[in-house]
């Protein structure tokens, strides 16, 4: 089934895994209480479900305020984001990893704590030590990272991105992106995430425009979504502002993921952040969801295909799967030819001056067909059915 916002609680760690000590490799440098060198950032991730958090007595978040903003994971990394930088290498991210470990062990936090590396050795001395979650913003580059997270029983998000340990989501088209998350398969508690964002030169700010309108599809897997969008360029270029002033489109863009299917939302603006999801999450259209039936949210022919695919059926039936209604100005005259065509074609259509027609993408294909057959002063109207539901 498609994954819902309760089946976010898969990336919660078992009993024994969330409170298990932190065990430190008594291998390398041990930094001083001072000592930040190595962690380049320190995240929070704004969550709609509840119950992937897990119990830490008595701790909080103190170093940023990240957990009294309401973030239920924190992420993290042991390299900078820049891109003009070199990328490390296993090696060098396994001697920062004993920083990283130090670090979270001097928050207290009543959250889960997520390394953010490329590298299966990595992820898998980082959930030895503590860590409860894996951030794979190489996608699965590394074979082995799949395996190392299914042994630990842990939670990993996996990031579209080439077969390349050195250009994490330098991808640009939506089907290319798509497709790049299956590569290497999935655990059990996989996540999903699109990679927006300048993760090369190549990708556009209509790129990532792009894959936002087509947010949904992604729920073709059946896998939680991760989604990070703060004040990402190609939303505030939409309103011309600066990365200081886009706050509120970061927020807008937040409600409308969630309400696209978005599951975990990354973001440093943690509490603001917060709202946002909660909003989109009350407003989102309500489905069934049961042991045996769940309704999917499937709103284009791309989306159904996208299901369809995930359960081995035939692609060609989406667009039987997507309705459309529509509100058609016709010629007086012309009104009855209308009906008699929908009817043939198995499409609603009804009303006086106006006329309301609705139908499946492939009835209406066929309705637009029939009425440039009976008319030709209908082919107007035609050929605007036939764009709307391409």
């Amino acid at each position: 089934m498609d994954a819902t916002a309760g089946s976010i609680a898969l990336a919660r760690p078992t009993s024994d895994h969330a409170h298990r000590g932190r065990r430190r490799s008594p291998h390398r440098r041990r930094p001083s209480p001072a000592d930040h060198g190595g962690v380049e950032r320190l995240e929070g991730v704004a969550l709609r479900a509840e119950r992937l958090r897990r119990p830490r007595r008595g701790r909080r978040l103190r170093r940023d305020g990240t957990r009294r903003g309401g973030a239920d994971i924190v992420d993290v990394g042991l390299e900078s984001a820049n891109k003009r930088l070199d990328v490390l290498d296993e090696t060098a991210e396994l001697e920062r990893l004993d920083t990283a470990i130090e670090t979270i062990e001097r928050v207290d936090a009543d959250v889960v704590f997520s390394i953010e590396t490329r590298y299966a050795a990595v992820a898998d001395a980082a959930l030895d030590a503590g860590f409860d979650m894996v951030n794979d913003v190489c996608g699965f580059a590394d074979p082995e990272m799949p395996d190392v997270c299914a042994a630990h029983d842990a939670a990993v998000v996996k990031m579209a991105s080439p077969p390349d340990l050195e250009r994490p989501g330098a991808l640009t088209d939506v089907d290319d992106i798509y497709d790049a998350l299956a590569r290497n398969g999935f655990t059990e508690k996989t996540i999903l995430d699109p990679a927006f964002g300048g993760w090369s030169e190549a990708k556009t700010l209509a790129d990532d425009r792009e894959t936002f309108r087509r947010l949904r599809e992604f729920r073709g897997y059946g896998r939680p979504l991760l989604v990070s969008i703060n004040r990402k360029n190609f939303l505030r270029d939409i309103a011309g502002r600066s990365t200081e002033a886009a706050l509120p489109v970061s927020l807008a863009a937040t409600s409308m993921a969630v309400e696209r299917g978005a599951h975990v939302i990354r973001t440093h603006d943690v509490a603001e952040t917060r709202d946002a999801a909660l909003v989109g999450q009350a407003f989102a259209r309500e489905r069934h969801r049961d042991r045996a039936v769940e309704e999917l949210d499937v709103t284009t022919v791309r989306e159904a295909e996208r299901h369809i695919a995930r359960l081995g059926g035939d692609a060609a039936a989406a667009s039987d799967a997507v309705a459309r209604a529509f509100e058609v100005h016709a010629p007086s005259d012309m009104r009855q030819t209308l009906v008699e065509a929908a009817s043939d074609a198995g499409v609603v259509c009804t009303g006086g001056d106006e006329l309301f027609v609705a139908g499946t993408v492939s009835d209406l294909q066929t309705f637009a067909d029939r009425i440039t057959s009976a008319s030709k002063a209908l082919a107007g109207i035609a050929g605007e059915i036939r764009t709307s539901v391409e």
